[in-house]
């Protein structure tokens, strides 16, 4: 029988393991838009491989949630889909269109909720120390490859704010090919 700081603690391991699921629920949908209205252009490839390796991640803390006994609550999930609609109405100079500023923002929403992640990660690699059922193992690959995202996402805002800021620059970014990043198959 747990005690009522247990019964606590296991409470609030919830409530913040659900909203870091909201989050990510969040970044995958907001990478797949920004992955399908680069379609066809440079960033296009990266920012759909960001898609998966996000939606990899997300599934991972599903699995992580599975394993500590913590229920995924949908109304959190549901609130997180909001967020990331609600997130569409910034101003961007434009009343129909994108502009190079959606680029900018999107990728700086995209490289915090990132290192949400990467703290999320932390957070649960610390817990792994008293807690047999977290794989610190698994924990480290996934923070490497949160690094690895977060690294690729600063370079393409900072290609974007170039195009965006600099005279004469816009439409002049390039993009890099992708680094293979990926955590290998079975890693989950």
């Amino acid at each position: 029988m747990r005690t009522s700081s247990e019964h606590d603690a296991q409470h609030l391991l919830g409530l913040y393991l659900n909203d870091h699921l909201a989050g990510s629920s969040a970044g995958v949908d907001l990478l797949k838009r920004a992955a399908k209205s680069h379609s066809g252009r440079p960033f296009g490839p990266q920012l759909a491989h960001l898609a998966q390796e996000v939606a990899e991640d997300r599934e991972s803390l599903k699995e992580i949630m599975r394993s500590l006994d913590v229920p995924e609550r949908r109304s959190r999930a549901a609130l997180g889909w909001l967020g990331e609609k609600a997130g569409r109405l910034k101003l961007n100079g434009r009343l129909f269109s994108r502009s190079p500023l959606s680029d900018v923002i999107e990728l700086e929403a995209m490289r915090l909720g990132v290192q949400g992640k990467r703290s999320c990660w932390l957070t649960l690699r610390s817990l792994a120390k008293s807690d047999g059922r977290i794989d610190a193992a698994r924990l480290a690959r996934l923070l490497e490859r949160a690094e690895e995202q977060a690294e690729v996402l600063e370079d393409l805002r900072t290609r974007c704010a170039v195009r965006a800021f600099v005279p004469g620059r816009v439409g002049s970014a390039r993009a890099r090919p992708a680094k293979p990043h990926s955590l290998p198959r079975g890693a989950f």
